[in-house]
């Protein structure tokens, strides 16, 4: 599965982006569908992930209330809406697909998902 992030650029901050992530001649019809997020010099950090299993969401604590991830199940993607940008948000975001199920311990580790994407840059800068 090859997936393909998109919407990534240069905002202000206080500002929105829209990320979406898709596959060609894929329904993305795996257990969890998730975004992470690599800033310069650091770790590489989940940020949201979506169960297709259960339907849960999961958001990292310095997201939650700013960021909305959902599946379009007409183009086959997931989407991630960002709010309320703040410089700390820039960072390359990647999609990624989980083939197990994704409970609330491990939605986070990165050993848990097995397609990535290439990644798609985000830049939050006045």
């Amino acid at each position: 599965v090859q997936l393909q992030a998109s919407g990534g650029g240069l905002v202000q901050p206080g500002r929105s982006l829209r990320l979406s992530c898709g596959a060609s001649g894929s329904t993305l019809d795996y257990y969890a569908l998730a975004w992470f997020r690599q800033a310069p010099g650091k770790e590489r950090e989940a940020v949201s992930t979506i169960s297709n299993e259960d339907g849960r969401i999961y958001y990292a604590d310095s997201v939650k209330g700013r960021f909305t991830i959902s599946r379009d199940y007409v183009r086959h993607t997931v989407e991630l809406q960002m709010s309320s940008l703040k410089p700390e948000d820039t960072a390359v975001y990647y999609c990624a697909i989980a083939r197990i199920p994704i409970r609330e311990e491990t939605w986070y580790k990165r050993s848990q998902y097995d397609y990535w994407g290439q990644g798609t840059l985000v830049t939050v800068s006045s």
